[in-house]
């Protein structure tokens, strides 16, 4: 049984949205597991997604906090 984690931070992907929505998160879904059995014969329906959403200050890069080290890049 596949077994696929997606982590993403917990910010909209459009302005004003502050995570992602439920739809979005359904199409994530549908496309791993097609993904899945297209390129691996897995059976959609042994397949599991978990999706985990993460605030932006738990979350590091290049040795400085997310929100810093975006900055630096802006």
């Amino acid at each position: 049984m596949p077994i696929v984690n997606i982590l993403v931070t917990r910010e909209g992907t459009t302005p004003g949205a502050d995570r992602t929505t439920d739809e979005q998160k359904a199409a994530v879904y549908k496309g791993i597991a097609d993904l899945l059995f297209d390129v691996m014969g897995k059976p959609r329906e042994e397949t599991t997604v978990v999706f985990h959403e993460h605030g932006i200050a738990d979350l590091g890069q290049g040795g400085l906090p997310l929100r810093d080290y975006r900055a630096s890049r802006a």
